[in-house]
């Protein structure tokens, strides 16, 4: 079976004109049934965590993420979006999904999360110190970090997502790579530690094809070091699109079939109301 549990409504709006493209997508490549994860930047519940987390001073980055968290954010409410996949459900299979930022405070967040009945929840690194690192137009601060001290961080993130025990998914793993910023050192370690958290609280790998057609380094997430590690853990893992666009939704999904192929699954996970089983993949 074919899934693809992570993409997002958020260029579009909550209209039936709008989503229909993502269903057209799913049927041609062959999905059988689809989830939508609305970030949270959508939602005016998590609006304060971004003003508490992010860097939002003076600085080049300050400066943008300000603007950043201006456009097109906090447009829709949970009950909106709840009200809105309740009604697409009688007509598609499509499942209830969030994902939500590494934000510091979990405990928070997990208040506003519980309230919800959600098919699955995914944790993902979108900010490193405060600085939005998958943000073309912040390539200037890869300058002032070392690309150990940023796997080092990347990886406590994990560590302390996987921990909080608010997901079932880690989304998109070290996609630090994005801009092709590779690293010239063993960053073993640092899969290992994202790994081993991964497997002590039961957390599943998004296996995401968007880094391979929405970024420089055109790979699939996660790189092959790191799914070798994964695999060793015996970590479950969703292979998804991280769709923006209508027409993305199942990109490269074949393709990520094959490649998670090569480290020895022949499995995936389907999820509902955060219960999770497994399927042949294929």
């Amino acid at each position: 079976m074919k899934f693809d549990y992570h993409m997002h409504f958020e260029y579009g709006d909550y209209n039936v004109d709008w989503v229909q493209g993502f269903f057209d997508s799913a049927a041609k490549r062959g999905l059988s049934e689809i989830g939508i994860s609305e970030h949270t930047h959508t939602f005016p519940e998590f609006e304060k965590f971004y003003y508490d987390d992010l860097v939002l001073d003076d600085s080049e980055v300050g400066k943008f993420q300000k603007v950043w968290l201006k456009t097109n954010k906090f447009k829709h409410t949970l009950q909106d979006y709840f009200d809105f996949l309740t009604e697409l459900q009688k007509n598609h299979a499509v499942k209830i999904g969030i994902e939500v930022c590494n934000f510091k405070n979990q405990t928070a967040t997990k208040k506003i999360l519980d309230a919800w009945d959600f098919d699955y929840r995914i944790g993902s690194v979108h900010f490193l110190w405060g600085w939005g690192f998958d943000a073309s137009k912040l390539l200037a601060e890869w300058n002032n970090h070392s690309l150990r001290d940023i796997y080092a961080e990347y990886a406590a993130e994990i560590e302390r997502l996987c921990a909080c025990g608010n997901f079932e998914i880690i989304g998109h793993p070290f996609n630090v790579r994005l801009f092709n910023f590779l690293p010239d050192f063993d960053a073993t370690e640092f899969y290992e530690r994202a790994a081993s958290a991964m497997k002590k609280f039961n957390l599943a790998v998004d296996v995401n094809t968007g880094t391979k057609y929405r970024y420089p380094v055109k790979e699939i997430s996660p790189c092959a070091d790191f799914m070798k590690i994964a695999a060793s853990y015996n970590l479950p893992i969703t292979i998804n699109s991280d769709a923006h666009q209508p027409e993305d939704c199942g990109r490269f999904c074949d393709e990520a079939i094959e490649y998670v192929r090569q480290f020895g699954y022949k499995k995936i996970l389907q999820f509902n109301k955060r219960d999770r089983k497994f399927v042949e993949l294929g």
